[in-house]
């Protein structure tokens, strides 16, 4: 099984496993991934999506076995229909999507792990945009998110020399949001996911979309985003709680709705 999906307190886990090969990518990983993230999607009882991987790496990137294999997928099928939908759920789930990275992460692998809303490393973990290494352009949306991140500079460096970044590195240049003692990883990640799984799902879903949205409008179209999205955000059962329990001073119970 290259995926395995457990769900617990409203947090789905979907673990990359293809431990034999650092959890690199072949066909049925990728189109495993994204029929786990649909189910995620349309499922209610999932509110909060870690993606992990099984063993001493998080992903290694593309199996280079299967592209080079003369009766395998082309290069140019491998984007288009392995990893662009990939990007493209992550990023549309109305979800918070959380990359939980266990050890290394390196071409298409890093790259997955950066296009997450919020990325969480083990401090023995590293980033590799291992592309140039085998002559090849960063791929996985990489040219999109890594300079938004880090800057046009240092993400031209990165990619062209292919040098590790180590994950307390990776968090002072805010390309992920945190780095953890290896041996603290797992419980701060399920305590970060489920903490994130209680809250209102509707209203962190739309922060989402409005944050996918400032990537390419004008400040005047992107406030009417907002204004049109804060509509929305009203209209939840969340939002009614969230001032009903203000209002009454107590914790909030957010239902996702």
């Amino acid at each position: 099984m290259e995926i395995v999906q457990s769900l617990s307190n409203g947090v789905c886990t979907l673990t990359l496993n293809r431990p034999t090969v650092f959890n690199s990518f072949n066909q049925a990983m990728a189109l495993a991934l994204q029929s786990a993230l649909d189910k995620c999607a349309a499922d209610e009882n999932v509110r909060a999506i870690v993606i992990t991987g099984e063993g001493k790496a998080f992903c290694a990137g593309q199996d280079l076995a299967e592209a080079t294999d003369p009766n395998g997928p082309a290069l140019q099928q491998i984007v288009r229909d392995h990893y662009n939908p990939i990007i493209l759920k992550i990023r549309n789930i109305e979800k918070p999507v959380i990359a939980a990275v266990n050890g290394v992460a390196a071409g298409a692998g890093a790259n997955i792990a950066l296009a997450c809303d919020i990325t969480i490393a083990k401090k023995s973990a590293s980033f590799i945009q291992a592309f140039s290494k085998i002559g090849l352009i960063p791929d996985s949306g990489g040219t999109f998110f890594l300079p938004r991140i880090i800057g046009l500079q240092k993400a031209l460096a990165l990619m062209m020399t292919g040098d590790k970044v180590g994950a307390e590195e990776a968090e002072n240049l805010g390309m992920i949001y945190k780095a953890v003692e290896d041996e603290e990883f797992l419980s701060f990640v399920l305590n970060f996911a489920e903490q994130i799984a209680s809250m209102p799902t509707r209203g962190l879903g739309l922060t989402k979309k409005a944050m996918n949205t400032s990537f390419t409008n004008t400040l005047e179209a992107q406030l009417n985003v907002e204004e049109l999205l804060q509509t929305e955000a009203g209209t939840t059962a969340d939002f009614k709680e969230g001032v009903n329990a203000f209002l009454e001073k107590r914790k909030p119970e957010f239902k996702g709705k």
